[in-house]
């Protein structure tokens, strides 16, 4: 007897907190610091820096966290809302939503008879039927309502976290100047990591998420130091 070893399957499971760590972390790491340098090139005390730099850390770790919270409390009410109305057709108009299935199963190539013998067992359970629609018709999954508050811890703390990266260099330095230039290589080294990170872990080339990643975060920042350089002019 031949003994079968096992296929190992390399799947993702953790897709939503990675996700959710994605976007904070991202903003993160960009957001502040582009902030961080359109002060540099306006003003000449690392103190306002550093303070704005703070504010905008808080209010952007609250307001992350606030959008990610609807978000999933959005995505939990739809379903809900797609379910109520697949129980209440497929007890207005059966026949109608009997058709639907056999089409959805003749899309997956099956034979006649064997749409017909599936379609009578899918529909002889409302329970079965409904979660068959909302899975293959309207292409949803039912969500975890716990996801929610999760989300919201994870991308604020992701955010905060990504945010004191790049403004510590402003501790770290006397003047805005200096602190921009240090603050600049320990972000585009953080994003470079963290895009890294990302597209291996998602199944992504990785040198090219790191150079994506890093340069949106160098766009981001040069566009607002060349705004702020602009406003300092006039």
């Amino acid at each position: 007897m031949q003994h079968q070893h096992p296929h190992p399957e390399n799947h993702l499971t953790s897709s939503a907190m990675l996700q959710d760590i994605v976007i904070g972390l991202s903003d993160g790491l960009t957001v502040p610091f582009a902030l961080a340098a359109g002060l540099s090139g306006a003003v000449q005390s690392s103190g306002l820096v550093i303070t704005a730099g703070l504010a905008e850390v808080v209010a952007g770790s609250i307001a992350m966290g606030l959008g990610g919270y609807l978000a999933g409390r959005t995505e939990v009410e739809h379903y809900a809302a797609e379910l109520q109305r697949e129980y209440q057709e497929i007890a207005e108009v059966p026949h109608v939503e009997r058709a639907e299935v056999d089409e959805l199963l003749q899309e997956m190539g099956l034979s006649a008879a064997t749409r017909a013998q599936a379609v009578r067992e899918l529909t002889a359970d409302p329970d079965q039927w409904v979660r068959f629609m909302m899975k293959y018709e309207l292409g949803l999954e039912k969500p975890d309502p716990r996801q929610a508050p999760k989300s919201a811890f994870t991308i604020s703390t992701a955010y905060a976290v990504g945010g004191l990266i790049p403004l510590s260099a402003y501790f770290l330095t006397a003047t805005p100047t200096e602190g921009l230039v240090l603050s600049a290589v320990m972000t585009l080294v953080c994003l470079l990591i963290f895009g890294y990170l990302k597209s291996r872990m998602t199944g992504q080339p990785p040198v090219w998420g790191a150079l994506k990643m890093a340069g949106t975060g160098a766009l981001a920042a040069g566009a607002a130091f060349l705004v702020a350089r602009q406003f300092e002019r006039q």
